[in-house]
Parts: C-alpha cells; sequence; structure tokens
C-alpha cells in the first residue's frame, strides 16, 4: 500500500522529466485501483515548497524576458509550443501540490487532482514530442516562474488556492486558447492545432474540478461562493480578471452567466478608474 501524500510529494519534488512523467501517470492508477492509503499528518508533514523538482533548464526569467515572436515564423511556433509546454509542466506540480498540501477533504478531492496531474503529464509530453517536430526541446528556450510562484501565494489556504490557480490563471488558458489556434490555423499548422484542442477540452474539466472545491470549501465556511471570488480577486489579486471572456468554456467550467457579468463589470470599472488616475 503507497502513502498518498508521501508519494505525492515525491512525485512533486522529482527532477527527472521522464520519472515525473511517469509517477504523475502511475499515481493516478494506483489510487483508482486503491492502492494508496491517506495517511496522518504527522507522518508526512507539510512543507512550504518554495522550488518543486524540475530539471536545469529551461532557465528561469523574468516575465517580460520572455521573448514574443510571431506564429507566421517557425521560430515562434517553437516559442508558443515551448511556453505551453512550461506551463503544462508546472501545472502537473500545481495539481500533485494540492494533493499533497491541503489534508482532511473527501476522497473525491485527491482523486480529481491526481487525475488533473495525471491529463497535464500528457499534455506536456504531446507537445515536448511537437517541439521535437519542430526541431526544438523543452528547457531549450528561457521560461518564467509565475505558475509556481501563485502557488507559493497559496499555500496557505485551500479555498484561495482553488480560487485562484483553477480559477484566474488555467481560467486564462481557456479565453486565449481559441485565439491561438486561429493564428496557427491561418499559417496551416494542424498538428499544433489538434494538441491544443485536447489540451482545451481537458482544461476545461480542470477549471470545473477547481470551481467544484472551492464552491465545497465555501460552503464548508458558510461563504457565498461567487461574492467571495470577486473578493478575493479584489484583496489578493489586487485587480481584475483580464478579458474577453470565453464564454461558452468557463460555463462549462463551473462558472455562471451572472458571474460573468460581474466580472466583467470589474474589468470595465477598473480600467475606467484607472483612466481617470492618469490625467
Amino acid at each position: 500500500m503507497k502513502s498518498l501524500y508521501a508519494a505525492a510529494y515525491a512525485c512533486l519534488m522529482q527532477t527527472d522529466l521522464e520519472d515525473k512523467l511517469a509517477c504523475a501517470r502511475q499515481l493516478y492508477a494506483d489510487w483508482q485501483a486503491g492502492n494508496c492509503l491517506r495517511e496522518n499528518t504527522l507522518d508526512c508533514p507539510v512543507l512550504t515548497i518554495s522550488m518543486p523538482g524540475r530539471p536545469a533548464k529551461p532557465e528561469l526569467v523574468h516575465p517580460k524576458q520572455v521573448k514574443q515572436r510571431k506564429l507566421t515564423t517557425p521560430e515562434g511556433r517553437r516559442a508558443l509550443l515551448h511556453a505551453v509546454a512550461h506551463i503544462e509542466f508546472n501545472a502537473i506540480n500545481l495539481a500533485l501540490d494540492a494533493v499533497y498540501r491541503f489534508r482532511d477533504l473527501p476522497e473525491a478531492y485527491y482523486g480529481d487532482w491526481l487525475q488533473v496531474a495525471a491529463e497535464e503529464a500528457y499534455h506536456f509530453s504531446l507537445l515536448r514530442e511537437r517541439l521535437r517536430e519542430l526541431d526544438c526541446t523543452y528547457g531549450e528556450l528561457p521560461a518564467h516562474n509565475g505558475l509556481w510562484e501563485q502557488a507559493c501565494k497559496t499555500d496557505h489556504d485551500v479555498l484561495i488556492r482553488m480560487a485562484l490557480v483553477p480559477r484566474v490563471l488555467e481560467a486564462r488558458g481557456l479565453d486565449v486558447t481559441p485565439g491561438m489556434m486561429q493564428r496557427l490555423r491561418e499559417v496551416g499548422d494542424e498538428p499544433t492545432i489538434a494538441i491544443l484542442e485536447i489540451i482545451l477540452r481537458d482544461e476545461i474539466g480542470h477549471v470545473r474540478i477547481g470551481s467544484h472545491w472551492f464552491r465545497y470549501c465555501c460552503a464548508q465556511r458558510g461563504l457565498e461562493p461567487e461574492a467571495t471570488f470577486r473578493q478575493l480577486i479584489r484583496e489578493v489579486l489586487q485587480g481584475p480578471l483580464r478579458g474577453p471572456f470565453y464564454t461558452e468554456a468557463r460555463l462549462q467550467a463551473g462558472f455562471s452567466a451572472n458571474e460573468l457579468a460581474q466580472l466583467e463589470a470589474m474589468e470595465k470599472t477598473w480600467a475606467e478608474d484607472a483612466a481617470y488616475r492618469v490625467k
């Protein structure tokens, strides 16, 4: 019988890419087979993790140092794929950390996030293979560490983690992916589009999982979820969500139509206030 929290921690801290991918897939299979035991937290204490296991490359730089290139060039398509692969790699660690860090949640919570980790590993594998077809390897280009920095900022509270990682950072991926696919369609890159279609389909489910457990945590604490979400955006993010939103995908992922209208109003008000402050 495998210790769930210890196994999730070991996979989270694994630096070898192949071992991490295999471990994420195996851990979900073990959970489904009933071969994981949720042990007493004293046997596997929750530690602060400033940096999870990762290979020496890519070099991590400030987001502004990650160059944006046009998708009409091979270099631009390689840069896009590398950036998305890096997001998916970080998403493996984020899902594993959600399992390892937050204890005393229902069994379904752990199954959900182990499934996410396994699917993110699959996405990363698809992207890495496509990069190889374009004569590029993961780690060859610089990347930034913004996703894990948000993990560190939300590691003290599962409610805040569920709100601000799946429902903000991952949901932003839902918004921007259709535009990326359209630009790739214009240059005839159908193999990459096929991969992004898989990722978009699965990420809707991942955001939906975050929405479900965010609402669960709100119910446990007697909080109204939509008002609480907006409050966290104001107080923790200290700014609105960026639009435009991919409404259909966000509705499938657990946002309500009223909630999206409220978020759009927040963005508009924030933009108007910012313009006023500039004057």
